[in-house]
């Protein structure tokens, strides 16, 4: 702000001064414009440093609470949530704020700025103010119709943005269908419709931006020019010296860049608004499933495991369709396993989601060793009960980490032995690599046995008191089950493991067999038992197996 009063009074008491004494006075007043020049340089870069240290920080802690709240969701909201929409919202959402956060420091300069001018100029000529400052009103009125019509446009681009994301995202993962189905141009041509929605919002919001910025830039250069053709006459009279002419003009170019960069931080404030409702509207979806206000530790007895459900009531709050389980009552004893087995829908995956607390029943109970999994802590119980997916999922990482995923430092030993207990010691031996090697996304390098085999022992190293196989072995060659199946007997020697499985060859290997039917328990024994005198459960076999001994 002193440069241009420098400038001034250089002008009028060095330029326009005597020769006898310019020289001097100009160089001392040079060299205050200087030192005036270095010392906003600085405080500048200052303020730079400022604004993109706390932008990036808050970036980085709204990215690590928004990646923790989303690991901490229920269930139920992973059911519906595409991915490509949290990882827009993830990535492009917390960049918009973040550019939002860098501008604060801009604006508070450029208030700052404009205030000060505002000043200056009034209590040196009123009449030049009034001419410079006479566009200010417009301004803000321009301003303000502009963030109304740009708010929707803004909106609409980052919706459809997270749509063209879904659709990437969705392709690469199961780029393995779209390539074996032959449907690369239905991918390419869902992408076109999504990001032609992309552009029309885009060209919307420039068309707003086309019709307001210009105005926005417009009216201050008009105060610029009032000034010049005013104050000039005045000079021409001696009512006004050149310096103080200069000054003005030097005041009110400082105003035009404050004031043209008003359009712009409306435009990414808006953007950045925008980006923040999204944000918000995952940050403050409340878990259903989380820690009970006073947890129970679960006992620790030699026998553990005991599994209860006590009239269990349960549908899907996703759905809107009737229950899976109406009143289903089961004890599982410790030490014993157990193959749940029922037609398609019948509520044997359900069973084994309700006992990790991966969603909470309607009515009823859950207990592990007498304990209802509600008063448990989450991380407490979860440790307790291994699940082997249906769906293997290995991570892009070494097939040791694979397996010691949820015990990380654990020894060597305790990895090989878990592999071999899963039979999956001989085909990681013969590996280049070994336990060192990297498998790709999703471990699609290697085969479904393989994959299931590394993904049982993960379960086995975890040690949990229940171990739970989803249909663990469908990708196992029927020789290798039974091997997988011997070599588990130790590791289920005082565990309770729960077998759901479509396979005759896998229900058979079960100490008990519940068969699942219209929600409930239809009946319960051992396979050969049920093969010869229930007709139901040989119908669940012949419609969902073809190995029925």
């Amino acid at each position: 702000m002193a440069v241009p009063q420098f400038v001034s009074v250089a002008i009028d008491k060095a330029i326009r001064a005597k020769p006898t004494h310019g020289q001097t006075s100009l160089l001392t007043w040079s060299l205050l414009i200087v030192g005036a020049g270095l010392i906003a340089g600085v405080f500048t870069g200052l303020r730079r440093y400022i604004a993109f240290r706390e932008a990036r920080l808050t970036e980085t802690n709204l990215r690590e609470e928004m990646f923790s709240h989303l690991q901490k969701l229920h269930f139920a909201f992973h059911d519906e949530a595409q991915t490509g929409q949290l990882m827009s919202r993830s990535n492009t959402d917390l960049q918009q704020i973040q550019s939002f956060i860098v501008n604060i420091p801009i604006t508070v300069s450029n208030a700052a700025i404009v205030t000060a001018v505002t000043v200056i100029l009034l209590s040196t000529n009123v009449v030049l103010a009034i001419l410079a400052l006479v566009c200010l009103p417009f301004i803000n009125v321009i301003a303000r119709k502009f963030f109304q019509h740009l708010h929707p446009a803004v909106m609409a681009i980052q919706a459809s943005s997270a749509e063209v994301s879904t659709v990437v995202e969705e392709t690469v993962s199961g780029i393995r269908v779209v390539k074996g189905f032959g449907t690369e141009d239905v991918q390419a041509r869902s992408l076109r419709v999504k990001a032609d929605a992309v552009f029309e919002s885009s060209m919307a919001a420039s068309t707003t931006r086309g019709t307001y910025l210009p105005a926005m830039e417009l009216l201050p250069n008009i105060g610029l020019i009032l000034v010049l053709a005013y104050g000039g006459h005045l000079v021409l009279k001696h009512q006004l010296t050149v310096g103080e002419l200069v000054k003005f003009q030097s005041y009110v170019l400082l105003l035009v860049w404050p004031l043209r960069m008003m359009g712009m931080i409306v435009a990414q404030a808006q953007r950045s608004a925008a980006a923040a409702e999204r944000v918000h509207e995952i940050l403050a979806t409340e878990s259903l499933i989380v820690n009970p206000a006073n947890p129970v530790a679960l006992p620790t007895p030699e026998q553990r495991g005991a599994v209860r459900f006590d009239n269990v009531t349960f549908a899907y709050p996703t759905t809107g369709a009737g229950p899976v389980l109406t009143e289903l009552n089961l004890t599982i004893e410790p030490g014993t396993s157990v193959a749940i087995v029922g037609a398609t829908g019948s509520g044997k995956t359900t069973i084994a989601r309700l006992i990790p607390r991966f969603y909470d029943v309607d009515s009823g109970s859950v207990t592990i060793d007498g304990v209802d999994v509600r008063n448990v802590k989450l991380r407490e119980l979860r440790r307790s009960v291994g699940i082997v997916f249906e769906d293997t999922f290995l991570f892009s990482d070494t097939i040791r980490a694979n397996i010691s995923f949820a015990y990380p430092d654990a020894e060597m030993d305790q990895v090989r032995e878990a592999a071999r207990l899963a039979g999956a010691s001989e085909f990681i031996d013969a590996l280049p690599d070994g336990y060192d090697t990297l498998i790709g996304e999703r471990g699609f390098s290697l085969s479904g046995g393989q994959r299931q085999r590394i993904s049982i022992a993960r379960a086995i190293l975890a040690d949990p008191r229940v171990l739970i196989l989803d249909d663990a072995t469908s990708s196992v060659d029927p020789t290798k089950e039974h091997e997988i199946r011997d070599a588990l007997t130790e590791v289920m020697r005082g565990r309770t493991t729960i077998v759901i499985a479509h396979r005759a060859a896998t229900i058979a290997l079960a100490d008990h067999v519940v068969l699942l039917d219209n929600g409930g328990i239809a009946a319960i024994g051992t396979h050969e038992e049920l093969l010869t005198t229930n007709a139901r459960y040989q119908e669940v076999l012949n419609t969902t197996t073809t190995d029925v001994p």
